[in-house]
């Protein structure tokens, strides 16, 4: 029993560096035909990283002939299987360009915007690859509307702005919370909270962000020089009031309405100066 055993292992260990010495073979001195047979095979057999290698090597042979496109496809999801999502959403991106009757275009368009998606860090970091999936599945939702991946694609479009909406959000708080150490990040952390709001209109920091804008508003009103101060409660006011007439029920309207009494307060005292 044991003895058939050790046979059975020494044949898949004579067959796995059978293979290896095979696949380095054609790599390194095969033919071109050789080489591509070999890279489907290893496509196929999901043998993904050897067919990415053979599939390179084979490119400049096969531009301009008919099995570039099929070629291309392979590359777009070796790389995507491999994890390469950057190199994929860019390889299945230039497939949907060069090929846009092909019948895997549908599908290549909706891969690349998965690709970037995947690609995507956190919301603090650099969001390049985000705003290049929200992109790439913008163009996929307008171009296949009947699309069977069209909710999946809301779905991930939808994941995409709110990370990108949070990152904005974050930003401005941090300018709020430093604003201690430079004034000047009131203005720029009012003007943060502006800009959020406009440009992600029906954002769900929409409620904390009208709160933060206020504070902002309120304590660089406080913290002015008698030259500049009016006109600072006045907008202050107004933040308030954007506040309530948005969200007249809001979890924050307790510490509003003691910002609204400090301010008018001020008011009175710059009217008797």
């Amino acid at each position: 029993m044991q003895k058939s055993k050790n046979l059975a292992q020494l044949l898949i260990l004579f067959l796995v560096l059978t293979s290896c010495s095979e696949y380095q073979r054609v790599l390194n001195k095969g033919t071109t035909e050789e080489q591509y047979k070999l890279a489907v095979k290893m496509y196929e057999t999901q043998k993904y990283a050897k067919a990415i290698r053979l599939f390179e090597k084979i490119t400049p042979s096969y531009r301009g002939k008919p099995q570039m496109e099929r070629i291309r496809f392979m590359v777009s999801q070796s790389n995507f299987n491999e994890k390469n999502y950057v190199d994929a959403g860019y390889y299945f991106e230039r497939f949907v360009n060069l090929y846009p009757k092909s019948s895997k275009v549908e599908e290549a368009a909706f891969l690349s915007a998965l690709s970037y998606y995947k690609a995507s860090p956190r919301f603090s970091l650099d969001p390049t690859d985000t705003n290049k999936a929200l992109e790439s599945f913008q163009r996929f939702i307008d171009k296949y509307p009947d699309s069977d991946k069209l909710n999946e694609a809301n779905k991930y479009y939808g994941e995409l702005r709110h990370k990108l909406e949070k990152k904005s959000f974050e930003i401005a708080k941090t300018y709020y919370r430093t604003a201690d150490y430079d004034t000047r990040n009131y203005r720029a952390a009012i003007v943060a909270f502006d800009n959020l709001l406009t440009d992600y209109l029906g954002t769900s920091f929409k409620e904390e962000a009208l709160y933060y804008r206020l504070k902002a508003a309120h304590d660089f009103a406080r913290k002015s020089t008698f030259r500049r101060k009016k006109e600072r409660i006045e907008e202050a006011i107004k933040a308030y009031d954007k506040l309530k007439k948005n969200f007249p029920e809001s979890k924050f309207m307790k510490e509003s309405n003691k910002m609204l009494s400090a301010l008018h307060k001020e008011q009175k005292q710059l009217v008797k100066s």
